[in-house]
Order: structure tokens, then C-alpha cells, then sequence
């Protein structure tokens, strides 16, 4: 009977071993799952990444055109606005032009003689700009309505930068029709396209979304000026003084 007894104390004390290690095991592949769920994913599991919106709404260099209407105001030509446009037309022409500078003069207008007698003194003042003979090819286009306000259309190709998607694309449902679509918390398509759009419109110099401009010349006497002030435990930043009245003190109260 006691023979018995220590065999049945043996077995329960051998589950007991067998329930704890089974725990033990349970609990280090769940830890395990979770410390893997928290590293990077460096195995393509069949899911298509996220793109971000530089890859949806990419900004590229492309040869396109700039282009200023000139419109008929009188028969005398030009007036002093007209002037000023078509000499910052000159100008970015002679900083980033290719080829030649195009004009196309309307025809079947109400006022021909004008068009013309305001084309010369575009030619003129172009010419007083400091473009080069012969870099003005001059052409007609016809007029589809006479009574609509018709320009002489100065145009030249130039490098510029432009976002190669459309914007205002939905091709998803951003309501609650598709539920997958707000449990993803993705970016939605049309993100981002706008801004890309309004860089590439005012970028000064297309190339520098390529590469960085090359560094200028130091300042030898700002340098040795810095490094005395660092020497000596002062700040070496610039102190700039502002003259004249506060705003909180030129507001009356």
C-alpha cells in the first residue's frame, strides 16, 4: 500500500513538472511573438508597401514653356506696365531661354492695326533688352471671335520643374463605405500633391531640386572674428540692432 502511494505521489508530481514546463514554454513564444512584432519586417510578406506622396505626386525636370500675353491697349503701343513685362521677360529669357523667342501676332481682329503697331514696339523693347538679331520668330494666329480681346503671345522653352500627377484624384472611398481604408490609417491618395505642385511653381532654379548649389567663398575676417569671440567665452552670433519704434509702443492703447 505504501509501495503504492509513493508511485501515485511520483506521477503527480511528474505532471505537476509537466503543467509548469508547458506554461513556461507558452509564455516565452508569446514574449517571443511580441518582441518579433516590434522589429523591422526586413522579409517581403506579400503586402504592397505605402507610398509616400514624393512617390505618388514625383516632381520632374521637363522643358516647358513661358509665355506673356501682351495685350492691345491703344495704337500708341506699349503702356508702362507692358514695358516692365516684357523686360522681366527678357531678362528670365536671357537667364534660362533655349532656342528662340516666339510671337504670334492675332489676325481677323477688329483692331489688326494695332496689333501690329503694338508688335513693333514689343520687337523694340526686346531689342532694348539686350536680346540677341534674329532671336525672334514672328507668326500669325487666327482669331476665333473678333470681339474678344485677342494677345500677341510671346512664349520660349526653358527648363522647368512640374509634378507628373494629376491632382484632385479620389480613387478610394475615404468614408465609412470601405472600413479597411480607416483601419490601414494610410495616407490618402490626393495627399501631398498640391504642395508638390506649388514647390515645383516656385522653385527659382529647377536644377536645385537636383543637386545643391555649390558653397561661395568664406569670409576670412567673419571666421577670425568668430573664433576670437569663442576664445575669449563670448557669443560669436550676430547682434542685429533695429531702429525706430516698437510695435506695442506705436499702438495706441
Amino acid at each position: 500500500m505504501a509501495r503504492h502511494t509513493r508511485a501515485h505521489s511520483a506521477r503527480s508530481r511528474s505532471r505537476r513538472r509537466c503543467v509548469r514546463l508547458g506554461r513556461r514554454l507558452i509564455a516565452a513564444s508569446t514574449l517571443a511573438a511580441a518582441l518579433s512584432a516590434c522589429a523591422a519586417d526586413r522579409v517581403v510578406t506579400g503586402s504592397v508597401p505605402t507610398l509616400g506622396y514624393q512617390q505618388r505626386h514625383p516632381i520632374v525636370l521637363t522643358e516647358g514653356a513661358h509665355t506673356l500675353d501682351v495685350f492691345v491697349t491703344g495704337q500708341a503701343g506699349l503702356d508702362g506696365r507692358q514695358r516692365d513685362d516684357i523686360r522681366a521677360f527678357a531678362a528670365e529669357y536671357r537667364r534660362s531661354g533655349q532656342g528662340a523667342v516666339l510671337a504670334q501676332v492675332p489676325a481677323g481682329a477688329r483692331n489688326d492695326g494695332g496689333a501690329h503697331a503694338t508688335m513693333a514696339r514689343v520687337n523694340a523693347e526686346l531689342a532694348a533688352a539686350g536680346l540677341p538679331p534674329g532671336y525672334l520668330a514672328v507668326s500669325a494666329y487666327p482669331v476665333l471671335d473678333p470681339f474678344v480681346a485677342s494677345p500677341i503671345r510671346l512664349s520660349f522653352v526653358r527648363l522647368t520643374a512640374k509634378v507628373t500627377s494629376p491632382c484632385g484624384t479620389w480613387p478610394r472611398d475615404l468614408g465609412i463605405s470601405d472600413a479597411r481604408e480607416g483601419i490601414r490609417n494610410d495616407t490618402y491618395w490626393n495627399f501631398g500633391c498640391a504642395m508638390q505642385s506649388n514647390v515645383a511653381a516656385q522653385v527659382a532654379d529647377p536644377v536645385d531640386l537636383v543637386r545643391p548649389r555649390t558653397e561661395g567663398r568664406p569670409d576670412p575676417i567673419r571666421r577670425a572674428k568668430v573664433i576670437d569671440a569663442v576664445r575669449e567665452g563670448q557669443d560669436p552670433s550676430t547682434q542685429w540692432r533695429q531702429e525706430g519704434t516698437k510695435i506695442n509702443q506705436g499702438v495706441g492703447e
